[in-house]
């Protein structure tokens, strides 16, 4: 591609060599003659005169006085992420299903859509257009995948799963497993059927080896633009809102509640009903206790998560205390000289 051809397609402005082909993209530090890179933050600015690459995507601020070949954005690292996917676009569904995909009679398939070998789709599925199904998914009935959605091998969609459009999921991920419900009768715990569905909005990821549980009644449910990283784990009747993003080895109990942007770190545990509000960030290793409600906006951290400012200070008293205990035994020590007191050891 083309700097002016990228220009375009970013509806932005660009200096310098217009014609320079782009063959690919690299860091600042690595990038070469023929490849792209950015400079967002002070660190990367000072590196960007000394950089090698074809291009840079800059602030629209940042000076220019050698007419190096340079793109100009309000957000560069936003314009990059999108640069990146035009210079690797996803490769397109070849139509057509592989001789070893095992598909229901009843099943509905896109003549668009492309099913890799020895995927199961069964009874009364219904596919898009433009979908990749990997090789080894296996698609339980009635569930339903829109456009364009790209499932990697080995994904697993229990029955009644609604998937919107352009969705990814990561190998190994399964939706529609049943919610973890029992009930304890005498001495003995008996399972509480699992009979509700999973639904996903548009433009939802899923990375690999996460679970999402369908309801025990009703819908376990992610909003549009939701993205969940490796190894995260939904619990039945969550809803999570538009736009939410949730970093790897994260747990929701049942029946939580993520509203929209929300943003939850790695590791964070979170309990039975409890409610993230629109906007709140949990940090890396938080807990949050069951019923809780995080207000929007706030920044939480720590186990049982609180305010990040109250977390910090906590933190900060904490690492004082091995000095105030010897201060504590000093002061013991003077006061037992001035008494008269013999002291501990003597």
């Amino acid at each position: 591609m083309l700097v002016r051809e990228l220009a375009a397609a970013l509806a932005t402005t660009f200096e310098g060599d217009g014609e320079k082909h782009l063959g690919g993209v690299a860091d600042i530090e690595g990038a070469g003659s023929e490849e792209l890179s950015f400079a967002a933050n002070r660190k990367a600015l000072e590196k960007a005169h000394l950089s090698a690459a074809g291009c840079l995507i800059v602030p629209e601020d940042f000076p220019n006085p050698a007419g190096r070949t340079i793109i100009r954005a309000a957000n560069p690292r936003g314009a990059f992420a999108l640069a990146v996917s035009l210079l690797y676009p996803q490769r397109p569904a070849r139509p057509g299903v592989h001789a070893t995909a095992v598909i229901s009679p009843s099943a509905k398939i896109d003549p668009s859509a492309e099913i890799g070998p020895h995927a199961t789709i069964d009874d009364d599925v219904r596919i898009g257009p433009e979908c990749v199904v990997g090789a080894s998914c296996a698609i339980g009935a009635r569930s339903l995948l829109g456009r364009r959605c790209l499932l990697h091998a080995h994904v697993t969609l229990y029955h009644d799963v609604s998937i919107g459009d352009r969705a990814i999921l990561h190998s190994g991920c399964v939706l529609g497993a049943d919610g973890f419900g029992f009930v304890l009768e005498g001495e003995q715990y008996q399972k509480f059927p699992q009979v509700g569905r999973v639904m996903l909005g548009n433009d939802v990821e899923i990375g690999a080896n996460s679970t999402v549980d369908r309801a025990a009644v009703g819908v376990t449910s992610l909003g549009d633009g939701t993205k969940l990283d490796n190894m995260v784990h939904i619990g039945h009747n969550c809803r999570i809102g538009r736009h939410v993003v949730i970093a790897a080895q994260t747990g929701l109990s049942g029946g939580v509640v993520v509203e929209d942007y929300a943003v939850i770190g790695g590791q964070v545990g979170i309990g039975d009903k409890a409610r993230i509000k629109s906007g709140a960030v949990l940090g890396s290793g938080s807990g949050v206790l069951t019923s809780k409600i995080v207000h929007g906006g706030e920044v939480l951290w720590g186990t049982p998560a609180r305010p990040l400012r109250q977390y910090l200070e906590q933190l900060a008293n904490f690492a004082r205390v091995a000095e105030l205990r010897r201060q504590v035994a000093d002061l013991e020590k003077r006061l037992a000289q001035v008494e008269g007191r013999p002291q501990a050891g003597t």
